[in-house]
This record gives structure tokens, sequence and C-alpha cells, in this order.
């Protein structure tokens, strides 16, 4: 059995309402990163000094030294970056989630008071700012139980949020293991939040971002200007602002740090952003926890039993009558590589499909042998399946007259005579005028045309079964 994690679907074409208080068009969440001091550096017991994320782009680590001149860019962060934030956002009243590294929290009292006397949110950030990828399950687990007590020690709470950042390819599964965070923010897959089913449990999922983030001014071909950075949280804020404005509100995510922005020369493109953002109506600035909660109440996960989690024998016996008495085809589906993007109904209508489609055409014609004739002698003895029978009746061809019924006898013996199976049509798209037009229209088809067409209509019947049995 072959299946594939990650979910490339998402919310697809129409995402959901997200109900931002009082209407709100976009919900504007931004971060403060608090790293300084968590970073890599001999004196933590690291290997080497840091090379991330400073104003020396593409500078190296330099092992079993300490980098003067990158720690002195770390404390500028810490020293005076952080209050000039600090003024800019409490001056305007725009509520910040700080993502606090422990060891750095641990190091800066007076700001994590600060932060609290502000009422921004403190979530964790790690027990370092350190590259997790190599770590072993058991160490990172280490590692984040350690922040989760350091943390508490020194904010007095344990975090509600989680954001490693350097993350491994365990990360959201072992915090979404740990089982005490409202949310975590380890993904930049969306302009939502959204429920992923990992570590034993439906976990919220708050995404971040990379592109409307400061670090793109450490970063080759990032930002190089003050300019350059308002006009892409414009651009960014614009585009979402008019997705809210059709109907279909967003989050935008803004990532900062306290040694980047913080700068002189970047925080006056920052507080034009803010300005700009403030003086549209119907934004809410909100904490990443206000979002998470407000998901959470409005937005709760919905359990299903997941097609790509079912057991072969489980699977048959849900989807085996999708295509008419040919259970063959979900048996040949479930073979495939399933993932969460089959979890809907148009996704595993486009699995069942793919193996109707590669089948011989004599396979093929057997399945559409096994359907049964409109308003035909099944259907008079109540021997239709329960699907089968249900869209029969949507378009009356349970009542019809003596006269009707005689008709469309006629119509299926001739039809079959010609094409050799019965004549399929999805009835559920149809009334019965719509379904006797078909039926004279398509009888002057040539076999492989009304072959072909037969076909399509067997996928759509599919299409309309699976709508009935899981979600869009």
């Amino acid at each position: 059995m072959k299946r594939y994690p990650r979910d490339m679907a998402g919310y697809g074409p129409t995402p959901p309402d997200p109900r931002w208080p009082n209407g709100a068009r976009i919900a504007v969440q931004i971060v403060l990163n608090y790293e300084e001091g968590g970073e890599n550096n001999v004196l933590h017991g690291d290997a080497a000094s840091e090379a991330f994320l400073s104003e020396i782009v593409g500078a190296a680590a330099w092992p079993g030294q300490r980098h003067w001149n990158m720690e002195s860019i770390y404390e500028y962060g810490a020293r005076a970056g952080f209050w000039r934030l600090h003024r800019l956002f409490t001056g305007m009243d725009i509520p910040l989630t700080i993502y606090g590294v422990a060891t750095a929290l641990a190091r800066s009292p007076t700001q994590v008071a600060a932060m609290q006397e502000a009422g921004w949110e403190i979530a964790s950030h790690g027990l370092k700012w350190i590259e997790y990828k190599d770590f072993s399950p058991e160490d990172e687990r280490a590692h984040m139980d350690a922040a989760i007590r350091l943390h508490t020690e020194v904010t007095g709470e344990r975090p509600r949020g989680w954001y490693t950042g350097r993350c491994s390819e365990n990360t959201v599964r072992l915090a979404a293991e740990e089982g005490g965070f409202d949310y975590i923010a380890d993904s930049y897959a969306d302009d939502l939040p959204y429920w992923l089913r990992t570590g034993g449990r439906e976990q919220l999922i708050v995404p971040y971002s990379l592109d409307t983030n400061d670090m793109r001014f450490a970063s080759p071909q990032g930002f190089n200007s003050g300019d350059q950075f308002f006009t892409y949280l414009k651009d960014s804020f614009d585009a979402l602002y008019a997705e809210g404005e059709a109907g279909s509100a967003k989050m935008l995510s803004i990532g900062l740090h306290c040694r980047l922005v913080g700068r002189p020369g970047r925080v006056m493109a920052l507080k034009r952003f803010l300005e700009y953002a403030a003086g549209h109506a119907d934004v809410w600035f909100a904490r990443r926890i206000d979002i998470a909660r407000h998901w959470a109440k409005h937005h709760p996960p919905v359990s299903f039993e997941r097609p790509s989690e079912m057991s072969r024998e489980a699977f048959v016996t849900a989807f085996g009558g999708v295509f008419e008495h040919s259970p063959w085809i979900a048996e040949g589906a479930h073979a495939l590589e399933l993932g969460p993007a089959h979890d809907s109904a148009s996704g595993l209508h486009n699995a069942l499909a793919r193996v109707f489609r590669s089948a011989e055409p004599e396979r093929r014609l057997a399945v559409l042998k096994a359907h049964p004739d409109l308003a035909g002698k099944l259907a008079a003895a109540k021997r239709l399946t329960a699907d089968s029978a249900a869209e029969q009746a949507s378009a009356g061809l349970d009542a019809l007259t003596d006269a009707e019924r005689a008709n469309f006898t006629q119509m299926n013996q001739r039809y079959v005579e010609k094409f050799g199976f019965p004549f399929i049509i999805a009835v559920r798209d149809h009334d019965k005028a719509g379904i006797l037009a078909a039926f004279e229209r398509r009888a002057d088809n040539d076999r492989d045309t009304e072959f072909a067409e037969a076909c399509w209509q067997v996928e759509r019947i599919a299409r309309l079964r699976l709508a009935t049995m899981l979600p869009e």
C-alpha cells in the first residue's frame, strides 16, 4: 500500500469563510522573532558560531571560535532593535506574537517583562536557535521538552504556540504529540489556518511566511532597501484585502527580527506599512493565539474516515459500489499512491477513474453492462442497487405512466441492439425530458463515440455518488 503524506489539495477553489471578528476583510498577524542570545555560539555549548540571518550575508560558521562581529549584530537586536520595535507597536496599539527562543528569553528578562506588559503573546521558538534537521526524534523531543520547561520558568506560563523554524521532518509530529499546543506554525502552506492529522490528533496549523518577512534583508536576492520591503508588504496586503472584499478573507503573516527590521534604515518602511494597513476599514490585527482560538471555535476539525487511511477491506466495502457492481475498480484504486488529496470526493474520484480508464475495453464494457436499463425490468422488480434506485427516483423514473414506461423500454431495446450495452446517463444531472432528449440525440452516434460517452457518464455517476459520501 503506497501512501503519500503531503496534502496538495488544501481548501481547493473555495476556501472557507474565516468569519473574522466584526466582519474583518483581512487578519494581519505580525510575529517578532526573539532569537538573540539563543543563536549558535560556543558560549552556548555549540560547535561553531552563528552564520544565519545577519548583516553578514553569506557568513560562514567558525568551528570552535567566537565570532565577535556576529555576536554584536545579534546583541544589537536585543539592546536596541527590540526597544525601537517595542515603541513602534505599543505606540500604535498593534498586538504581536513573539517567537521566543527559550534560552534567549532567559537571557533577556527585561525584554520579557516588556512583552508581557504590552499583552503580547509569547510562543515558543524552541530551546535554541539552531538547525534541527539532523537531530534524532528522541533528541529533538528532549530539546522541545526542555524548551517548554524553561519557557514556563521564564514567563510564568507554558507556551500555547510552537515554531521551530530550522526544523526537521519530525518537528510538527513531535509538537503535536506533546499535546499542549493550540497551534503549530512550522508550515508555509496556506493563507488560512488548517487542521492536520498528525501525532495521533487533529492539530491546528497556523501557517507562517518567509516572503513577507524581513529575513529577506539578509538573504541573496532579497530586499536591499526599506522601499522594497514596504512595497512587497503593501502589495501582499492589497491582494489579500481585495480577496476579502470579494468574500474570501485571508490572513497576512508578517515575520520580523529585532536585529534586522529594528535597524533605523528599515524601521521606517515598517512604520509606513503599519500606518497604511491601519488606515483601511475592517482590518483585524491579531496575535497568533487569537487566530488559533477563533479558528478552533468557528472551524473545528471535521472527523471522518479518510479513504487514504483505510484498510483494503474497509476501502472496498465503502467504495466498491461507486462504479456499479465493479469492486475491482476500488481494489485497484486502493493499491495506488493515495494521500490526503484523495480524501475528498473529487480526489478519490480521480483515483477510481484512473483505474477505470486504464482498464482494457472489454473490462470497461463489463462495467457498462453492469448498469441497469433506465426504468427497465430491474426497476420494476425493485432489484436496483440503492444508489441506482435513488438516482432514477431523482428524475421521476420511478413514477412513469404506462405509456412512458413502454416508450423507455422500446428506446432501451433499440439502443442495446445497436451498441451492445444499456443507455447510461447521470440522471441526477437531468429531468425526465432531458433524459429523453439525450436518448434520442445519442442514438445517432457511432459505437466508438457512444462507448466514450457512456464511459464518461459512468464516471459522472461515480462522482455524484462520492459527493454524498465524502467532503468536497
